[in-house]
């Protein structure tokens, strides 16, 4: 990407995007996910063009009379981290800036490759993830 493409990515995820830690399945640990949600879909199709990576997922809409269809660009474990160590430099929004400096700092030194969690390793991703939902 372009310096000024994930200068524009940044800006968007500090306006209408999210930084969590987020549990896709039911016995796993909260994983780094960035996710934007936007009515323009044509704005979420060039920011998974630009980035060559995620997925926009089609929202429900229960009343189309009074409410635009809606999307979410979504990006989920390495591929999040991957984007979170592009466009850090360029978040504004301080609590976002925080979100994706704790997980770039700490999120693969507590995560075993293996899946396999040692009680240490256990009580570290604990506290990381109580330490993330305090940003």
């Amino acid at each position: 990407m372009l310096e000024t493409e994930k200068a524009y990515i940044a800006g968007i995820i500090d306006g209408e995007g999210s930084i969590m830690l987020t549990r896709f399945h039911k016995n796993q640990y909260h994983s780094p996910c960035v996710s934007i949600s936007s009515t323009d879909i044509e704005l979420l199709e060039w920011v998974k063009k630009t980035t060559g990576i995620g997925k926009i997922i089609n929202k429900k809409n229960y009343d189309e009379e009074k409410h635009k269809n809606s999307y979410t660009y979504r990006v989920i474990y390495d591929d999040a981290i991957s984007l979170l160590r592009e466009i850090e430099p360029y978040l504004v929004i301080q609590q976002k800036k925080l979100r994706a400096q704790h997980i770039l700092n700490y999120y693969k030194k507590i995560t075993p490759r293996n899946g396999r969690y040692s009680d240490e390793l256990r009580k570290l991703k604990e506290q990381f993830y109580m330490d993330f939902m305090i940003l």
